[in-house]
């Protein structure tokens, strides 16, 4: 089934925590953190999204201190965090077979019992779906985690997870923006030769579609490419014109427009907000409304313009 709700703007924390060095977080740190949060919160964002290994847990601390900042704040939003990837040279970089032990961790730092969702963050090609099937049966028990997701998968690793996990699956967040199109690409350029070199996994927005699994999109602004940063290629100052040009036309932001264009899909798109800057996530505010009023042929024009090249 396609998922009933609509797309919703999730608050992605990679930004937060300083640099990405291991080490204690700053008081600037938290305060750059907690005007972030309060600019999300301010346009109704109410998913934040983490992972374990964002500025080497730095992300998670901070989030946790404006947590204690902000009494009340726990109950009124949804926390996701990931597990998957290792940082430390000294182990594999994908590492699914520790994954009660990562939770715990995540959990100390953000100073919560529970997150909302937890999702593994990359396919670990040494994946046992059992053991990730017992580890997720020891945290959904114990009240840990409520939910359980994926990120970077194809639909059939979906379903390779699903056939042993306890819990459904209900999330994949993938790389999905205007500069990032393969994924619409894969759909319409099915028995054309130009399809054989999209390497996107062909099926997988079905497989989330018909299997009631949201689609969140990291990397959902490109950038800022369409909307303010510089250019690289004659495409993108392209889209970008366009882009402009249906801001300017509807009293919008640049960023509404770019991330409008995801909401319209069908798919209801989640995008997820990477911006550490305010500003810019309060220039966000305006895309489910642009969504919402979005023609289809607004929608192709900035695709056809993003490809740089008509469609077959």
């Amino acid at each position: 089934m396609t998922p009933t709700s609509p797309a919703r703007l999730v608050y992605g924390c990679m930004g937060l925590g300083g640099d990405w060095t291991p080490g204690p977080v700053t008081p600037a740190a938290i305060d750059q953190a907690a005007a972030a949060v309060e600019a999300a919160l301010s346009i109704g964002v109410g998913v934040f999204d983490h992972a374990d290994i964002y500025r080497f847990g730095k992300a998670e601390t901070v989030f946790g201190e404006v947590l204690k900042r902000t009494p009340g704040l726990r109950e009124r939003i949804e926390i996701q965090t990931k597990c998957g990837i290792r940082l430390d040279a000294d182990h594999a970089p994908y590492d699914l077979c520790t994954i009660v032990a990562r939770v715990d961790d995540s959990l100390a730092r953000l100073g919560v019992d529970y997150v909302d969702t937890l999702l593994l963050h990359r396919p670990d090609p040494l994946l046992e779906p059992a053991d990730v099937a017992v580890a997720v049966a020891q945290l959904h028990a114990a009240g840990k985690i409520r939910a359980l997701g994926v990120s970077n998968m194809s639909g059939a690793q979906i379903a390779f997870l699903q056939r042993e996990s306890p819990l459904p699956i209900v999330v994949n967040q993938l790389e999905m923006s205007l500069g990032r199109r393969d994924w619409v690409d894969s759909t319409v350029l099915v028995n054309h030769p130009d399809g054989a070199s999209n390497t996107f996994p062909h099926g997988t927005l079905e497989y989330c579609a018909s299997n009631g699994v949201r689609l969140q999109a990291w990397g959902a602004l490109a950038q800022g490419r369409y909307s303010g940063a510089p250019t690289r290629t004659a495409a993108e100052e392209a889209a970008s014109a366009v882009v402009t040009t249906l801001a300017e036309a509807k009293n919008t932001t640049r960023e509404a427009i770019v991330l409008g264009w995801l909401m319209r899909h069908p798919a209801r798109i989640d995008p997820v907000l990477g911006s550490s800057d305010p500003t810019r996530i309060r220039a966000c505010a305006d895309a489910a409304v642009q969504a919402a009023a979005m023609t289809r042929d607004e929608w192709f024009a900035l695709y056809i313009a993003a490809r740089g090249r008509p469609l077959p």
